[in-house]
């Protein structure tokens, strides 16, 4: 797994093309990615938006495509807010093609004049990704990495292993309903037997579980 850091420079076809989104934002960046789906082209996002001097968030309810539905943070004119991304019909299809499996990562910011996008995934569909990008604008700045794990990131709780075999459940479909991979075609993938995958997977599953429950049930007295 790597992470893919770009800068892009946006064309200014594409700069007009966003003018309505940037009318009342100076950026936006994203935090967290809670539901893709790109067979129905809709996005659940958690943001932050900075916006212009005069503008109050709560004059805003879509910024562009994407729909504000609650305000979840707000510190001087930035705002953290849970959106919906709803992908135009007339370019469902170009969204579909666009799934290569990657997960949104640290810094994506977008501002009007320069696009600042992380990925985290296979070296082969970032590199794919690179090439969707230099249709957008002109990359000033690449980087590849290591994919690291912040210690707030809940993965950090899975051992090197079951982390890998989560991920690459996550991006090949097995969660999604219907399934678009099997556990055997899975196993194949990550090159372990099926009993090794679905011991790993069940143990992450638990771990993750318990990691985000804590704290919702208080013990009996």
């Amino acid at each position: 797994m790597r992470t893919l850091t770009l800068e892009i420079e946006p064309f200014e076809t594409v700069k007009e093309e966003m003018a309505e989104t940037f009318a009342h934002v100076l950026s936006y960046s994203i935090l967290d990615t809670l539901k893709m789906d790109y067979r129905e082209g809709i996005c659940i996002e958690i943001m932050e938006f900075t916006l212009k001097e005069g503008t109050s968030i709560h004059d805003i309810r879509t910024v562009g495509n994407l729909e504000i539905l609650s305000v979840l943070k707000s510190i001087d004119n930035r705002h953290t807010c849970l959106i919906r991304y709803t992908e135009p019909e007339e370019t469902k299809g170009q969204f579909q093609e666009s799934d290569l499996g990657l997960i949104h990562t640290i810094p994506t910011i977008v501002s009007a004049e320069k696009f600042t996008i992380s990925m985290m995934g296979e070296r082969k569909n970032l590199s794919d990704f690179i090439e969707m990008m230099r249709m957008v604008g002109t990359i000033r700045k690449m980087a590849f990495r290591r994919a690291a794990y912040q210690k707030a990131d809940i993965l950090t709780v899975l051992t090197e292993k079951q982390r890998a075999v989560m991920l690459a459940a996550f991006q090949n479909g097995y969660y999604d309903y219907p399934k678009k991979i099997s556990s055997k075609q899975l196993c194949e993938k990550v090159s372990i037997s099926k009993p090794t995958l679905l011991q790993h997977m069940r143990k992450a599953e638990g771990r993750i579980l318990k990691e985000i429950m804590t704290g919702y049930f208080q013990n009996p007295d």
